[in-house]
């Protein structure tokens, strides 16, 4: 098995391609070793090397987001963790968590705003989120209230320093373009 590893613009975090589908769910963020340990035998297995701080699931890759320690000494345990579990053939998540466990729960919006929610979500999923995803991340809907629109940052996109700009200049330019109701989109 060759793992293929990526940067991405977040120095804290590495994408790590297996070859393989990882999560057809869409994406799974663990952001602690608990929550990990309750949904996910690979996610608990990497927050058992010292230094890792995050687990990303993406459709066909994992991104793992670090401490202060450094790759070089980081990346052989999590290529070797993650090349043991894939051989092992346990799966990548636990059968009791459900993909609805990962999804677009707790969405906020009225529902005179639902044509304009529409189109932000297709935006999203054919524009942006293909874009992060190169990138190691995740962007999801969270909500959408007096032009102002919610976004969940996830995987490399979480505490990414250009993840600002992203929102900002590149998402918020973008959604303004198309909707002229979106006047602000923030990250919650």
């Amino acid at each position: 098995m060759f793992i293929q590893t990526e940067a991405t613009p977040n120095p804290a975090t590495l994408k790590f391609l297996p070859g393989k589908v990882v999560f057809e769910g869409g994406s799974a963020d663990f952001r602690d070793a608990e929550s990990a340990a309750e949904a996910s035998p690979l996610a608990e297995r990497l927050f058992a090397v010292p230094g890792v701080t995050g687990v990303f699931f993406g459709y066909d890759f994992i991104t793992v987001t670090k401490d202060g320690a450094e790759w070089q000494h980081l990346k052989p345990a999590i290529l070797g963790t993650i090349m043991e579990h894939f051989m092992s053939g346990a799966p990548v998540m636990n059968s009791a968590a459900s993909e609805s466990d990962f999804g677009d729960e707790g969405e906020f919006y009225d529902e005179a705003d639902e044509s304009i929610v529409a189109t932000i979500k297709e935006l999203l999923d054919t524009r942006v989120r293909p874009a992060v995803a190169q990138d190691g991340g995740d962007i999801t809907f969270k909500g959408y209230r007096e032009g102002r629109v919610f976004l969940h940052m996830k995987g490399a996109c979480a505490g990414c320093p250009s993840s600002t700009a992203t929102l900002k200049h590149g998402i918020q330019n973008l959604l303004r373009h198309f909707i002229p109701e979106v006047q602000e989109v923030e990250a919650v």
